[in-house]
């Protein structure tokens, strides 16, 4: 078995809700690095939805909340609660800190969680009928690859915090990138031989994945498990909208 595979079924067990080989030993010291591919699982799954919703003849705006809420379970909602006590922590000045580790959630992450929500179905909506398919499967991978230039490039805000591992196992941006480098590749290969959408606009949601983490890092003064997840899901619903821009005269 190959060295690396304890952390990939860590990172399946970590990021996703779906059961696992119960007679294998999952490490989960490493598991970020794997988290592009579990996201290329879960956006597939929602493509997978929506293309068998669209046969079916599903209002699109049903079906965009329909892949929507089937993400957030398949994901556990893990980082959908980054979103609500990120958001929180952004605007409670002084005592983010305290107000992201608060378990109740206060009008600021209630709003920021409706914004995220609505900006997911707008995006969706405007896709289809032809590229949301595709485009769920890239601004999945985004919104895994995002946390690893939080972890890598900002420090952990909370000593002694449930997600401060990943920094700690942290090998540096360049091999934790390694995964993620062949998702890539697996990524641009299928969009060239499915065109349902331009490659330039899959590859653009690189611009979020980047301005993300360092928008809230330098926000924050640095990152916790709640922005790491925050992270994803603001890497994806821009990563959303980007895709339809620039490939708004190949879509439809």
């Amino acid at each position: 078995m190959p060295q690396w595979w304890p952390d990939l079924l860590g990172s399946w067990i970590y990021y996703s809700c779906l059961p696992a080989a119960k007679n294998l030993q999952p490490r989960f010291e490493r598991i970020a690095r794997f988290a592009p591919w579990i996201g290329l699982f879960i956006g597939g799954a929602q493509a997978c939805l929506w293309l068998a919703g669209s046969a079916l003849g599903l209002p699109t705006a049903s079906l965009a909340a329909l892949v929507i809420a089937f993400g957030l379970w398949l994901s556990g909602g893990l980082h959908f609660d980054g979103v609500l006590d990120c958001g929180d922590g952004l605007g409670a000045g002084k005592r983010q800190m305290e107000a992201m580790a608060d378990s109740r959630i206060g009008a600021s992450g209630l709003v920021a969680g409706l914004i995220l929500l609505l900006l997911k179905g707008a995006a969706l909506i405007a896709l289809a009928p032809g590229a949301a398919a595709a485009a769920l499967l890239w601004s999945a991978f985004w919104g895994r690859v995002s946390p690893l230039l939080a972890i890598a490039l900002f420090p952990y805000l909370r000593p002694g915090g449930s997600a401060g591992f990943h920094r700690e196992h942290s090998q540096g941006l360049s091999r934790e990138l390694r995964p993620s480098a062949f998702a890539f590749a697996l990524m641009v290969g299928l969009s060239l031989a499915v065109p349902n959408l331009p490659l330039g606009a899959g590859i653009s949601g690189l611009i979020p994945a980047v301005a993300v983490p360092f928008w809230l890092g330098k926000r924050l003064g640095g990152h916790s498990g709640d922005s790491y997840g925050a992270c994803v899901e603001w890497t994806e619903a821009l990563a959303l909208w980007l895709i339809w821009l620039i490939g708004l005269p190949g879509l439809g």
